[in-house]
């Protein structure tokens, strides 16, 4: 600034008319330069192996001020690499102490499972008491990873296993593909956001050697067919209220840490992902002749958090895991490249039956509010027989952070709530504490705008990028036939030949859950 004798940040110095600011003059870049060699001084010179080569916000820095000698050096500060989350990855000698992972735990989140500790040249992030992230309040959802710079923080990758699986004869190597996934797998190939990808990755997936390719879209249905029956059979019966979804792992976790007074108000459904490993070990196998042992389950997934899902003790059937491993969009976009597939080259092909088919209801599953939409759907007919005479339930859609509605269902009006962000949750849920009984039905996606937004999905999108993958899907949905979880044959089929109905006893066995109290670290 003009008549200014010390550079100051733009972020610490008040707006006045009249200001005369430069950004780029030669002692302000020399000053920024000098910052980010000091920073790389202290730096892992690990960039060839690093996750994050390529789309590192301190190494495009590095380039854009032509750093291009090392002018300091000395002892680098020595670090230990915490690999304890079965989700997340913290390695603290990438840390470039920004603090960006810290607000968005805090702030966004309502977590705080990290923060500053120390001071001067020893300040560093971590956790309570430098423990590992396993012993923190961290809920795995991703979004510090998101946020974050550098290589400081990933997700635990499962990409080693996964191609041992595949390259074991002994194995039946199946994947499932989240509905949100196939609108954002695209970015990381360089196509625009919001194209629709579901047949190319099917068929990508199968040249990488999976024995078969599912939709989760498909047990998303599944779960709207339990769940709307559950919030039917509770509002007949003066069940908990108000019932809460229990699709997003990250969320349930915050639950049993911080509001574990609401546990009996979380459905008892397990999410979508879980439900269709636990239907492809038990009927799926039976079709193929196969033991649960024999198959190895794989989550394609827009969520860090999934992974511990999938590593929870309550999501076996006999001591097998429903979900053997979980692998974010990014890790199947490093695969796909590993193995020199050319995206652009194949044509799109349907996913495997009898989890083939699906509803555009379970497709919506994949933004904030597609869970409501698509269980408003099915509780109305449910419980009059009839269809909504207009599917779409637009109070509930878009990346508010908070959405309400009043929603008539034959002579009942039922309060229905979508929220995204737990901070937004955190809200939400002490009004209930404090007395509010205006709601019936609520669903809480942990990420900001839901799955779409994800902390397993490319990295560096913006509002407009998440607001292109959410028409993606409500275009689906707006333009193919099958829009109600009750219509797709397929489910119906499910019942008739093996699960009964919904909350029958098979169902419960297969599909329903448990969750307990967690010690909350502060």
């Amino acid at each position: 600034m003009d008549g200014q004798r010390n550079l100051v940040p733009s972020c610490a110095f008040p707006v006045a008319d009249g200001m005369k600011i430069k950004t780029h003059s030669p002692r302000v870049v020399r000053a920024r330069k000098t910052i980010v060699e000091l920073l790389l001084a202290n730096h892992p010179d690990d960039c060839l192996y690093c996750v994050r080569s390529g789309s590192c916000q301190l190494q495009d820095l590095a380039e854009e001020l032509s750093v291009r000698s090392r002018r300091y050096s000395g002892e680098k500060s020595q670090h230990k690499l915490d690999t304890s989350n079965p989700a997340i990855v913290r390695d603290p000698a990438k840390c470039i102490l920004c603090g960006r992972c810290v607000r968005v735990c805090e702030e966004v989140q309502g977590v705080s499972a990290i923060d500053f500790i120390g001071r001067g040249s020893g300040a560093r992030v971590a956790t309570a008491f430098d423990e590992g992230l396993n012993t923190s309040s961290c809920i795995n959802c991703g979004q510090c990873v998101m946020v974050c710079p550098t290589g400081a923080l990933r997700e635990q990758s499962y990409v080693k296993e996964v191609m041992e699986a595949i390259n074991d004869p002994d194995k039946f190597v199946v994947a499932q593909h989240a509905p949100s996934v196939s609108v954002t797998l695209a970015e990381e190939f360089g196509v625009k956001p919001g194209v629709d990808m579901a047949g190319v990755m099917t068929a990508a997936l199968r040249q990488l050697g999976f024995d078969a390719v599912f939709d989760t879209a498909f047990s998303a249905d599944l779960t709207i067919m339990e769940e709307a029956s559950e919030l039917a059979e509770r509002i007949k019966t003066g069940g908990k209220l108000p019932m809460m979804t229990s699709c997003s792992p990250g969320w349930i976790k915050y639950v049993e840490e911080f509001y574990p007074d609401f546990i009996e108000n979380l459905s008892t459904c397990k999410s979508p992902q879980q439900m269709m490993g636990a239907i492809v070990k038990s009927y799926y196998a039976g079709k193929k002749g196969l033991t649960p042992a024999e198959i190895y389950s794989v989550a394609i997934m827009p969520c860090t958090a999934k992974k511990f899902e999938a590593g929870r003790p309550e999501m076996t059937n006999d001591g097998a895991s429903d979900v053997d491993a979980v692998l974010t969009t990014r890790e199947l976009a490093r695969m796909i490249r590993m193995y020199g597939i050319d995206v652009n080259a194949l044509a799109g092909e349907s996913a495997d039956t009898p989890f083939g088919e699906r509803s555009t209801a379970g497709k919506i599953f994949g933004a904030t509010g597609g869970v409501m939409e698509a269980a408003i759907r099915t509780a109305h007919h449910l419980i009059t027989g009839k269809e909504l005479e207009s599917l779409e339930v637009k109070a509930v859609r878009g990346l508010a952070g908070m959405k309400e509605a009043k929603v008539k269902i034959g002579d009942m009006e039922i309060g229905v709530a979508v929220v995204s962000g737990l901070g937004n949750a955190r809200k939400l849920l002490d009004e209930i504490r404090a007395g509010r009984k205006d709601l019936h039905f609520i669903e809480v996606m942990t990420c900001p705008g839901g799955c779409i937004a994800g902390g397993g999905q490319p990295l560096g999108a913006n509002l407009d990028a998440i607001r292109a993958r959410m028409q993606a899907l409500y275009k689906i949905d707006r333009d193919e036939p099958v829009r109600t979880s009750h219509s797709n044959k397929s489910i119906q089929r499910l019942y008739d030949e093996y699960l009964g109905k919904p909350l029958g006893e098979k169902s419960h066995h297969l599909l329903h859950t448990h969750y307990a109290r967690r010690k909350a670290v502060l």
